[in-house]
């Protein structure tokens, strides 16, 4: 099928524009798309902000997803210029998961279990006019809701210790913010941190650098928790 101008790469797909309407999410790295579908269809039917989901395209592969083209700056590039600062982006991410977190579980019957996003983070959250919309759906899961909040407070700690990140652009007031914002809704704890490092130790997209750096990421968690 055409795809129109590359929009973005991330680790594991490729954005497309089809038209002013609608993109084309092009995975490299699974054989189809049926499980995300039916995740981003379920937590929309509650209302939780996703992309609307359109009309498969002519030619389209398993690996292809069409959604609603979003104009806005994700959270990350509001930080970045100074648009939200940490305190409100904190407010934002811990107010997405715990309206998330209030959705029960798609197939899972324990009720401790809700759904999660597991990549919830300020580049997953796109500001647009309509307000903050959440994407990237790949990863999400069922289980308790400690999990998908330690999964968030870890990747920003894991990038608050990269060496790498643009100078001026310290996550550590955002991950101070967010962790504050969630000690009301159960916090982050070590039990909490257990498994989503494994999680991530796991993921086979990360780099070996990024790896190196979780252990050095729990602590700081821990330490920023109020």
């Amino acid at each position: 099928m055409h795809t129109g101008q590359l929009l973005g790469s991330g680790r594991t797909a490729d954005v497309y524009a089809l038209d002013g309407s609608w993109v084309l999410r092009r995975y490299r790295d699974r054989s189809d798309t049926a499980e995300e579908l039916a995740v981003m269809s379920y937590v929309g039917a509650f209302g939780f902000p996703v992309p609307r989901i359109g009309p498969p395209a002519e030619g389209a592969r398993p690996t292809d997803l069409v959604l609603q083209r979003l104009t806005g700056p994700t959270l990350a590039e509001a930080l970045l210029t100074g648009r939200l600062g940490a305190a409100e982006a904190g407010a934002l991410l811990a107010r997405l998961l715990r309206e998330l977190h209030a959705i029960p579980a798609r197939v899972s019957t324990d009720p401790q279990d809700c759904l999660l996003h597991l990549d919830l983070h300020p580049e997953n959250v796109v500001l647009t006019d309509g307000g903050a919309v959440v994407i990237d759906w790949s990863s999400a899961a069922e289980g308790p809701p400690g999990l998908d909040r330690a999964m968030s407070a870890l990747i920003l700690a894991r990038i608050a210790l990269d060496p790498a990140f643009p100078a001026g652009a310290d996550v550590r007031p955002l991950l101070a913010a967010l962790l504050a914002e969630l000690a009301d809704d159960g916090g982050v704890s070590a039990a909490d941190l257990a498994p989503a490092r494994a999680r991530q130790r796991q993921n086979p997209y990360l780099t070996e650098a990024e790896r190196a750096r979780l252990d050095g990421a729990v602590d700081l968690v821990l330490d920023t928790a109020p």
